[in-house]
């Protein structure tokens, strides 16, 4: 069943919070004050947004706007494309943003065999090291994962990252991999592909997954979802991701939107709204 082309907005006193988006990517430059304003007028009252939007230098911007922002945390980590870039001394920065006490995550990490704009056995090298940061200081992982499910559970297994666990973003696998994730202390994150016509597999995902495993999230400024598809994204949009979950559970917008916000809260240990 298709989410119907419709724009939905939360009932009154409800709030959502953009487990994953990239405020500091150029297509916000010119009016990311707004795309603040409007999700905050939208009810998406928080906001984490990732370091990872490209080499080391990004996590800088990230953590600058989670400390700018009320309602912005922010992620540290190097993302797959970029895993060439990655040293001892990368590492090592990373670990000082991660002291600071906005940042609430390791990542995006991970693996991305689509792509392969790094070779694969430097992406599975640097996802190995970004465990075991997330390790040394006590941070959950925010893993990006591209048709290589096989060697990232392997990976996962091999560095004990059960230890810390995470949330698999914007999740596109099937009902065996979500429960391989969660068997390891992941959630599952759905971005707007959940929206699409063709996500029957995730909207059954979505709707058999249990109540405190599962988040909604933009990636902004990507990944739009339906009625705003082919636009670029932004935080306000995460409602349309939240509705269609609602729909594939069969509750109301209201309460998966509350089990969506208390899961992002408890797994990055955000104070409770």
């Amino acid at each position: 069943m298709s989410t119907p082309a419709r724009t939905f907005t939360l009932p009154p006193g409800v709030t959502l919070i953009d487990s994953h988006c990239h405020l500091d990517e150029a297509r916000f430059a010119s009016d990311r004050d707004a795309v603040v304003e409007r999700a905050r007028a939208a009810g998406v009252t928080r906001m984490i947004t990732i370091g990872a939007s490209g080499p080391f230098d990004a996590n800088r911007a990230a953590v600058a706007l989670a400390q700018q922002y009320p309602g912005v945390w922010a992620t540290v980590g190097v993302h797959p494309h970029a895993a060439s870039s990655v040293s001892v001394a990368v590492i090592e920065q990373l670990a000082q943003l991660a002291g600071s006490p906005r940042v609430v995550a390791i990542g995006e990490t991970g693996l991305d065999y689509y792509y392969d704009h790094s070779p694969r056995p430097l992406q599975q090298e640097a996802f190995r090291q970004h465990i075991a940061l997330a390790r040394r200081v006590h941070l959950p992982l925010s893993i990006h994962l591209r048709d290589a499910y096989t060697d990232a559970l392997a990976i996962l297994r091999e560095e004990r990252a059960s230890e810390i666990g995470g949330v698999i973003h914007c999740f596109s696998g099937d009902r065996a991999n979500a429960r391989a994730f969660l068997d390891l202390d992941f959630d599952i994150s759905f971005s707007g592909v959940i929206t699409f016509k063709n996500a029957d597999e995730l909207r059954a995902v979505a709707r058999t997954l249990p109540a405190e495993r599962f988040m909604v999230e933009t990636d902004a400024p990507f990944l739009a979802p339906v009625p705003h598809r082919g636009k670029r994204n932004e935080p306000a949009y995460v409602v349309h991701t939240a509705a269609a979950i609602a729909a594939a559970r069969a509750q109301p917008l209201s309460d998966a939107a509350a089990l969506a916000v208390a899961n992002a809260e408890r797994r990055f240990r955000l104070p409770a709204a």
